[in-house]
């Protein structure tokens, strides 16, 4: 039988994205471009076990926020933030099985670029995502910042996370998403990444002495 998709090369395995056996060369070429692979597909595992770290040269240097610096002082000391953060992307795509890394991203954008804005200015207009589920992932996360800083106010009587420090978690996140995605158009592996970081009924804000320190650096 011939590749159900190319319909030209013999078929050699079966693909789950397409309920039909293809051949290892549309496998290759339309995984996470055409192809909605499954996480637990066996041939994405293995093919992200072999792929190579994404070059320099494939990333828009605007899109990092390079100006804005992150220290490592600052991760040691927000590391509770950084992991509430990426709690909270983790619990959006298990809310919403259709999203995929590019979703995740693009919130982060918008609101990185969103806090800039306002910092700069002075100006407290907040322009939102234009995708419908974008907005659903970047109101979670405003909601994690918004609970981090209720927990610094019981804990201490008031709240130091200032607004500079969540454009720097916000743009750690957003380094940390690009260096986890594969950069195809379908591609889920930051989102594998991030469930795979935390059980399902993990607590959002983790207390110190049950967090340890697993935090990713980008």
């Amino acid at each position: 039988m011939n590749c159900a998709i190319c319909d030209l090369r013999k078929e050699r395995r079966f693909c789950p994205a397409v309920h039909g056996r293809i051949c290892p060369q549309c496998c290759g070429e339309q995984r996470e471009v055409t192809l909605d692979c499954p996480s637990d597909c066996a041939y994405l595992q293995q093919a992200r076990q072999h792929e190579k770290p994404r070059s320099a040269a494939e990333f828009d240097t605007a899109s990092l926020f390079l100006h804005v610096e992150i220290s490592d002082q600052f991760t040691y000391e927000h590391e509770h933030l950084l992991m509430g953060l990426m709690y909270s992307l983790a619990k959006s795509a298990a809310a919403d099985r259709a999203l995929n890394d590019r979703d995740l991203i693009a919130a982060l954008s918008a609101m990185c670029a969103s806090r800039e804005r306002r910092l700069n200015s002075g100006l407290h207009y907040e322009e939102p995502p234009a995708i419908l589920a974008q907005r659903a992932i970047a109101a979670r996360v405003e909601e994690m910042i918004q609970q981090y800083r209720e927990v610094e106010q019981r804990q201490l009587g008031h709240s130091r996370l200032r607004e500079t420090d969540a454009l720097k978690a916000l743009v750690f996140l957003l380094r940390l998403a690009h260096g986890r995605t594969s950069g195809r158009p379908k591609s889920r592996a930051l989102i594998d990444f991030l469930s795979s970081q935390f059980p399902e009924k993990e607590p959002a804000i983790l207390a110190p002495q049950d967090a340890g320190s697993r935090l990713i650096i980008p």
